[in-house]
């Protein structure tokens, strides 16, 4: 009976931790240094805005991985947002998310 128990109780840890595997979705926050401030992208605020579907962002727009470069540097917000890739793919006048343009500080802080 009790290696019943030890075995039922292995079982239910194994099964949890499935679980929370299956609900990971990555990393809550990335910084990406900048210039004129680095940014702070709240992964955790996007994946609840996509509601969980990953394939909204990756790999499409981006790569999985935090280390890998946003593209979305000096001079190419613009077309970024024209080309609707990167960031621009949802931050543009009248997209989904507001847009870049007179919206720096909402994404770059200094210091």
């Amino acid at each position: 009976m009790r290696l019943v128990a030890t075995l039922f109780t292995a079982a239910v840890f194994f099964s949890l931790s499935l679980l929370d595997l299956g609900a990971h979705h990555g990393p809550e926050k990335l910084v990406f240094k900048a210039r004129n401030g680095d940014v702070t992208f709240s992964h955790e605020a996007h994946v609840k805005r996509a509601k969980g579907d990953c394939k909204t962002c990756h790999d499409k727009l981006f790569p999985q991985s935090s280390t890998a470069p946003l593209n979305y540097k000096a001079g190419v917000h613009k077309v970024a947002e024209a080309k609707k890739i990167s960031c621009g793919a949802c931050h543009f006048k009248a997209g989904p998310a507001f847009a870049s343009q007179g919206s720096c500080a909402k994404c770059h802080v200094k210091g």
